[in-house]
């Protein structure tokens, strides 16, 4: 039977009275401790896993053996050619075998260096810039992006006149599913230049006082937009007594919309070909034209204004193009006053029976290969927002440009039509896909068009222009680089040109008939 119970520690029982009746008969010394007595700064634990190489060792001996095995192989070919005695025909077959397979690593090595590269290509200048012009300044993109100038309110009308056609509104329902073909209009535009327009000359007279800055919108647009531009684009400069005027060339391409001038590789194509950046521009001139007078009421009721058209000439045949012309006259501050001419295409009842004024324009597709790669077919009615932003990256400047027309024309809405080719390789047929409309601040807001920054802009090409003296001046974008420059140019450039052209032709033809010596 048990007896006592076993107590190892002795602390079990903290009673006095019962202090030794359960103690251990062997006493509670130390005799079962735990005592560490073998030293174990020798022991040693062993990895057994397996040991990885770095990657630059890591087949080393395989590369070695194939290396070797080459070497070899090579010193066997000399071998056997120092033995052999090859004839002269069999040694010009040898040669031209090498100079081949030279040529081939040759092309290899090129095609994989450009590999992923655009080559690139030096666009030609708007206009030929010859030796006797003087540079004057220069005008870089980045600084002109830190440029602001706010506080430029509303435009005040000095002056209207014209007649335009209300907008129908059964193109808002048209999509993809029923496209509508663009048709032809037989119409005129005048796009008469700043110095031409009489009502700006009468204005120059009666409103110079105050007001010393003449342009048109659309050179206005395009200074203020400067920054976005890539193609090469002048505007010539006459300084009257302490007057500016803004002109474009009679020669120039300053009307014809470009085409995927901000895509990262604008059309490139040469020579007569349908997508060569010269005929896109103008088939998209041709379709924005079309478009801006198919979607109107055309042959019904005008809304028109107090003054008449002043560019419709009594000897013109064929029917004017629907617009009205508003002159407006901003502050710049300091004293400086401008006026500007800007257009309207088209009017429309608004949703409370308001009076309306639209800007109507055309966005064109014409290859969705090389357009960014969305078929507006397929994409247009169910991502319209995608198709906007496609054409946004690859038409920033253009849009921008637009919009900024139709801010300075005070336009209630802008509205886009989106036209497309038939045929991808038929550049003559058109159908419209759909319509969309915005309000033009709203519009300028999502397209990151900053109007402080394109009115400081053109106070500071102003600035730069009202320092110099009387006299002709021409600014121009840089072909390839994102720098304005401007010019002084002789008073007669661009009027007497093919006089001069003439006078050279008949000294060339006096030198050819000098009689060698």
């Amino acid at each position: 039977r048990l007896g006592k119970v076993a107590d190892w520690t002795g602390t079990t029982y903290q009673d006095r009275r019962a202090a030794n009746k359960y103690s251990s008969q062997f006493g509670s010394g130390t005799q079962y401790a735990y005592y560490h007595e073998e030293d174990e700064s020798t022991f040693q634990l062993v990895d057994t896993a397996r040991m990885h190489k770095p990657l630059h060792q890591r087949g080393r001996f395989r590369m070695n053996q194939q290396r070797n095995m080459r070497s070899r192989e090579r010193q066997k070919m000399v071998q056997q050619q120092q033995l052999q005695v090859l004839s002269k025909s069999a040694k010009g077959r040898e040669r031209e075998r090498m100079q081949q397979v030279r040529k081939w690593q040759k092309q290899m090595r090129q095609k994989f260096d450009n590999k992923g590269q655009v080559p690139v290509k030096h666009r030609e200048a708007s206009v030929n810039v010859r030796p006797t012009w003087k540079v004057l300044e220069e005008m870089d993109f980045p600084r002109l992006f830190k440029l602001s100038l706010p506080g430029v309110g509303e435009g005040k009308d000095v002056y209207q006149c014209g007649a335009v056609e209300f907008y129908d509104k059964a193109y808002n329902l048209v999509t993809c599913k029923n496209e509508k073909p663009l048709q032809r209009v037989n119409r005129i535009f005048h796009k008469v230049t700043t110095t031409d327009d009489p009502i700006i000359r009468q204005l120059a007279k009666t409103e110079g006082q105050t007001n010393k800055i003449f342009a048109t919108d659309a050179i206005v647009a395009c200074l203020m937009c400067a920054g976005r531009s890539v193609y090469s684009w002048d505007i010539v400069v006459q300084r009257v007594n302490d007057k500016l005027f803004f002109d474009k060339r009679d020669d120039s391409e300053f009307d014809l919309l470009t085409v995927n001038e901000t895509a990262s590789e604008p059309p490139h194509e040469e020579g007569n070909s349908i997508n060569a950046p010269r005929n896109l521009a103008l088939e998209a001139t041709f379709i924005n034209h079309n478009f801006s007078q198919q979607v109107l009421k055309m042959g019904e009721e005008k809304h028109s204004f107090e003054n008449p058209n002043p560019f419709i000439q009594e000897d013109e045949e064929g029917e004017v193009a629907s617009v009205a012309y508003r002159y407006r006259k901003f502050d710049l501050g300091d004293g400086v006053g401008l006026i500007v001419r800007c257009e309207r295409d088209g009017a429309m009842v608004g949703p409370n029976g308001e009076l309306q004024f639209v800007s109507v324009k055309a966005l064109n597709e014409w290859d969705p290969r090389f357009s960014g790669g969305i078929d507006w077919r397929q994409k247009l009615d169910t991502q319209r927002g995608a198709v906007l932003a496609n054409e946004l990256k690859n038409n920033s400047c253009k849009l921008a440009k637009w919009t900024v027309q139709a801010l300075l024309a005070g336009s209630d809405q802008i509205k886009f039509g989106y036209v497309s080719r038939l045929h991808v390789r038929d550049s003559s047929k058109h159908a419209i896909l759909g319509t969309q409309q915005f309000k033009p601040k709203e519009f300028a807001d999502q397209i990151n068009l900053n109007m402080d920054n394109a009115w400081g802009i053109l106070r500071c090409i102003i600035d730069n222009c009202m320092k110099l003296p009387e006299g002709k001046y021409l600014i121009m974008k840089d072909p390839n680089k994102p720098v304005i420059r401007l010019y002084d140019i002789p008073d007669n450039t661009f009027e007497t040109e093919n006089e001069a052209d003439d006078d050279d032709d008949d000294e060339d033809e006096g030198q050819k008939k000098k009689p060698s010596t």
